[in-house]
C-alpha cells in the first residue's frame, strides 16, 4: 500500500505494447483508454505519420504512427491493432496506433541496459531500455516527453 501511495507501483508496472516490431513500456499514468483501431478519417495536408482522426467515445482523437514519425515503415493496420490514447492529465487529445497490447510488465524483473544501448540521441521520450528474461528489449516511452517534442507537434506539411 505504501509503495502505491509513493507511486512506486506505477513506476514498476508499466503497460507493454508492440508498435511495428518494437516493444515499448508506457507509464500507466500517461496511458489513457485503449480501443480497437476502427475507422480513421485522414486529414489533408498532414505528414504521413499523422494517420488522422478517430472517434473515441464521442471525442475526436488524433492518431499517430510512431514508427513512421521516427522515419521507419508504417505500422500495418491489422485486427490486433489498438489505439492507446494519451492520459487526460497530459492535456493532449491524441493516441498512438499500436500493433498489439502486451499487458503489464514489471521493470523490476528486467535488466536495465546501459545508456549507450539506448541509442536514442535526441529523443528524450525514449530514455531507457530494458531486457526481459526472454531476451526481448523494451524501450521506455514517455508520452509526457513526446508531447513536448516540437517535431511531434508539427503535423502539417
Amino acid at each position: 500500500m505504501q509503495a502505491a501511495q509513493r507511486g512506486g507501483y506505477t513506476q514498476l508496472s508499466q503497460l507493454g505494447i508492440m508498435i511495428g516490431q518494437g516493444r515499448y513500456l508506457l507509464n500507466l499514468r500517461e496511458a489513457g483508454e485503449i480501443v480497437s483501431a476502427g475507422a480513421m478519417t485522414r486529414v489533408p495536408l498532414t505528414k504521413d505519420w499523422y494517420i488522422g482522426l478517430s472517434n473515441i467515445r464521442g471525442n475526436l482523437t488524433s492518431v499517430v504512427d510512431l514508427p513512421r514519425f521516427q522515419g521507419h515503415d508504417a505500422t500495418k493496420l491489422e485486427a490486433a491493432c489498438r489505439i492507446v490514447a494519451f492520459a487526460p492529465g497530459l492535456a493532449f487529445n491524441s493516441g498512438l496506433l499500436v500493433s498489439q497490447v502486451l499487458g503489464l510488465r514489471n521493470v523490476a524483473e528486467m535488466e536495465e541496459l546501459p545508456p549507450e544501448a539506448a541509442e536514442h540521441g535526441s529523443k528524450p521520450w525514449l530514455a531507457k531500455k530494458y531486457r526481459d528474461r526472454d531476451g526481448n528489449v523494451w524501450s521506455e516511452l514517455s508520452l509526457a516527453m513526446l508531447v513536448q517534442d516540437q517535431d511531434f507537434l508539427q503535423i502539417g506539411i
